[in-house]
């Protein structure tokens, strides 16, 4: 092996270019995908294993350990793993090695930890406040829009004018994996767009982007999060951040529908395992309401 090129590194470019150009995975999962590998071939090169043959299930155990040994997350390590079996796949797929050493290797359980969410009353707080100027404006439409439809805040910056359909009715949203999804977009949302659009058509800018920062360029996730974090602060609330907007869409929807299906295809989890989730925050609803309502719940005071 040449110490200058390592082998690992060429065979991980022409995975991430499989996944990005023939599967069609997103940039950010190809971002990771390419970080994570990244890490797995810097421990391996240290480690001085310089070919297949050398390269051993117990090598593979020892990275996911060092990743524990730096306080990386257990999440952050199921998505490590899942990266490097991705890619010994492709490998065998390709004819390059028999096994996968990541083949025996299972991911760790991640604490389990319920999402925050706002409650109804919480959203209205949130969303009682009258824009004074364009920024303002735009920034009650990302609230209302992410809240309305469930959004990421990453499908809500990549919206474009063009997404719309039905008079604004239903937005095209392209979601993980490429995905693309038709959300509703609710009246309150609708009626903040169009007030956004007046003063969007005022800013000099050949974006097509729905949400523009001053300056005409699309507005970033970091910017949103921002702006909504101190909103929330200015109408007497915690910071509140775009997924609890999302996880509260959720919730809420859950609640009043029971509907857990639906709410999978409007937030475009590709497994219904995942929308599971809102179950667990539904049951802790109802036990609220069951210990505040029914009158054999309450604890009297002797």
């Amino acid at each position: 092996m040449k110490n200058e090129k390592y082998f690992l590194c060429s065979l991980i470019y022409n995975y991430l270019d499989f996944s990005e150009n023939i599967k069609g995975l997103s940039k950010n999962t190809i971002n990771s995908y390419q970080r994570d590998l990244h890490k797995f071939s810097k421990f391996l090169k240290a480690s001085g294993v310089s070919d297949f043959e050398s390269l051993t299930e117990e090598m593979c155990s020892a990275w996911i350990a060092d990743l524990f040994q730096h306080n990386v997350s257990a999440r952050s390590i199921q998505r490590h793993i899942s990266s490097a079996k991705g890619f010994f796949n492709y490998l065998k797929k390709s004819g390059l090695v028999i096994i996968s050493p990541f083949e025996l290797i299972n991911s760790p359980k991640s604490p389990s930890h319920l999402p925050n969410v706002l409650s109804p009353e919480e959203v209205s707080q949130l969303l009682n406040f009258k824009p004074k100027n364009a920024q303002e404006k735009r920034d009650l439409a990302i609230i209302e829009l992410i809240y309305s439809s469930g959004l990421r805040v990453s499908e809500t910056v990549n919206a474009n004018l063009d997404d719309f359909e039905d008079g604004k009715n239903f937005l095209r949203v392209l979601g993980k994996g490429s995905k693309t999804r038709l959300v509703p977009v609710g009246r309150y949302a609708k009626n903040a767009i169009e007030d956004w659009m007046i003063e969007r058509d005022k800013l000099s800018t050949k974006d097509d982007s729905l949400f523009v920062n001053l300056r005409g360029n699309r507005i970033t996730t970091r910017s949103v999060q921002e702006r909504l974090k101190n909103i929330a602060i200015m109408q007497g609330l915690p910071p509140v951040n775009p997924h609890m907007l999302r996880h509260s869409f959720a919730t809420h929807l859950l609640e009043s529908s029971g509907d857990l299906r639906s709410i999978q295809e409007l937030l475009g989890h590709s497994s219904l395992s995942t929308t599971q989730i809102y179950t667990r925050l539904d049951y802790q609803h109802l036990i609220k309401v069951y210990e505040n309502s029914h009158p054999r719940a309450h604890k009297k005071n002797v």
